[in-house]
């Protein structure tokens, strides 16, 4: 029994260990900002403040919009209409999400921009100057936003998709009974009950926006991202960059609030017990080729597109793979995502299994705490762990110098370590959302049976859960694996010194204006996002099929 309860300590000690980590950013951010004085807040009000503001809250209202309808539209129709390849696109709709959106950036300057084939084209057949037509600027606000829109949209589509196959045709076939045409139906009854998670979607997809670095930075659009990196590295202005990135994390936390709140409510929108399928229509002609090409713009633009272009830029490019610098920048980029991912996911579930075991509002509450990652960009991460782990190693080279005479210089601060540890805030989340998707498999008398049996914890979590869970634990694994890989602001800020990966080169070489040979290392990691793509694909698909399947409940006899 004693070793019963040391080990139940030991695992809720480690939980709110963890717990304290990911929350440990937030707190270095808020007190920096508020000790770095009165006259660093007057001095970006007056200057860059209202301007980042702005311009980001104008990439916000153009993603939302876009992300919305994109992503609400091509749900419904591969739901409730049938078409010409519809399950084809059902699949290839997800398919965007695989590359980072600024590797699109790159891909579309380089066929958009003045010296690109597209303007190229146009001058060879028309005979134009350059000052002879207008053609629109790809690097600008509107064009960041359609690199943002091509990649997120699927967190709507997917969660609207899901919403729609859940949804009950009995609604639906009353409103058409009572005069409603197909459109109202949708606008009046079904659009309202998907609406939770509509709104979900397009609210994960205005996070990632406030968080996108790589894509506003090539385009030169300046929003609060790009300020904080700009007032760290630019202008060495700690303080500034820390008030910065408060700006920025109370917006990101105000999101993250309501998209809890809008999934809270979703979970209200059951199918009941008289669930009834909804038979798709059947679209021929010019609707249907209206579907099509509805699905398809946004899988040709967001996918096909750019990795022809990718293939073609890297392939004139003369950038090989299998040079040592390459390969050591493959290596860097697959190390970091591969520890990142099993500390993320072990981490992940340390906290959800003691909230498991221990039901109580405080182990809820860490969990709650260490899913805040997710609403906060890796810039403000990045400044929130350098703040008080650089003052940790100052004070004890300090100390050493005055007490021994020896430097430690630097020990955490510029270290891989920290580089994992802010992975593991930023994607806690996601490791925290698979593990409790499969928990809830898990029976909570088949915890009881294991304790009645003789079994600690440990080894309740070792021989019972984890065989259960490890579907989902490789899906949160992929997942964490591949956002590491993307990460670029908290990689830019935090990497050690001559410690490259692919999304720093082909950060850096596109800074440079070297876009052809950007394209491989982009290129790289998209294919590297395929994989859990891939995976969600496949559910989609097993998705389909068992919402189809569902029989309903025969009535009671009366």
């Amino acid at each position: 029994m004693t070793r019963r309860v040391l080990s139940s300590k030991r695992l809720s000690l480690m939980a709110w260990l963890v717990a304290a980590l990911c929350l440990l950013p937030i707190g270095a951010v808020l007190l920096a900002a508020l000790t770095g004085g009165v006259g660093t807040v007057q001095g970006l009000m007056q200057s860059v403040l209202p301007r980042y503001a702005g311009t980001t809250a104008g990439l916000v209202i153009l993603v939302a919009a876009g992300t919305a309808v994109i992503g609400t539209g091509a749900a419904w129709l591969v739901v409730m209409t049938r078409f010409a390849g519809r399950k084809l696109l059902e699949i290839a709709l997800a398919l965007p999400m695989a590359f980072p959106a600024y590797v699109l950036a790159y891909a579309y300057t380089d066929f958009l921009d003045h010296p690109g084939w597209v303007q190229t084209t146009l001058r060879d057949l028309t005979g134009w100057g350059p000052r002879d037509y207008w053609f629109p600027e790809i690097r600008s606000l509107p064009g960041a936003a359609l690199m943002l829109v091509l990649v997120l949209y699927p967190y709507v589509y997917l969660l609207a998709r899901a919403a729609f196959l859940q949804q009950s045709a009995t609604a639906y076939i009353a409103a058409r009974t009572l005069g409603r045409g197909a459109w109202g139906a949708f606008w009046h009854v079904s659009l309202p009950i998907a609406r939770p998670a509509i709104a979900g979607g397009t609210l994960l997809a205005v996070m990632e926006t406030i968080a996108d670095f790589g894509t506003v930075s090539y385009f030169g659009v300046q929003t609060f991202a790009t300020g904080i990196y700009q007032s760290w590295f630019a202008f060495a202005d700690r303080a500034a960059a820390a008030q910065l990135a408060l700006c920025l994390l109370i917006v990101a936390l105000v999101l993250a609030a309501l998209e809890r709140t809008q999934r809270k409510h979703q979970r209200h929108h059951g199918a009941g017990r008289r669930f009834e399928a909804m038979t798709p229509a059947d679209l021929t002609g010019a609707r249907a080729c209206g579907a099509v090409m509805f699905c398809l713009v946004p899988v040709l633009l967001g996918f096909i597109l750019p990795v022809i272009l990718l293939v073609s830029m890297g392939w004139n490019s003369g950038q090989l793979l299998v040079t040592p610098r390459y390969l050591g920048f493959l290596q860097n980029s697959l190390t970091l995502a591969s520890v990142a991912a099993l500390l993320t996911v072990i981490a992940a579930v340390l906290l959800g299994f003691n909230a498991r075991l221990h039901p109580t509002p405080a182990s809820r509450g860490a969990v709650q705490l260490a899913g805040l990652g997710y609403a906060v960009p890796g810039g403000v991460i990045a400044v929130g762990l350098l703040v008080p782990f650089a003052a940790f190693d100052n004070a004890l080279d300090a100390w050493m110098r005055a007490t021994f005479d020896i430097s430690t210089g630097l020990l955490l601060t510029g270290s891989i370590w920290l580089l994992i540890m802010a992975y593991m805030v930023r994607f806690m989340a996601a490791a925290l959302s698979a593990y409790d998707s499969g928990l809830t498999t898990i029976n909570p008398n088949m915890d009881a049976v294991a304790r009645t049996l003789g079994r600690s914890p440990p080894m309740m979590l070792r021989d019972v859960h984890l065989p259960i869970l490890k579907p989902s634990l490789l899906t949160a694994l992929l997942i964490v694996f591949v956002d590491v890989m993307k990460e670029l602001p908290a990689t830019l800020i935090m990497r050690p010194f001559n410690f490259d990966t692919l999304a720093v080169q082909a950060h850096r070489l596109a800074s440079d204006e070297r876009l052809a040979e950007a394209a491989v290392p982009s290129l790289v990691i998209g294919l590297v996002g395929l994989f859990p793509v891939a995976i969600l694909c496949w559910g989609l698909g097993r998705s389909r099929s068992t919402a189809r399947g569902f029989v309903p409940e025969p009535e009671a006899a009366e």
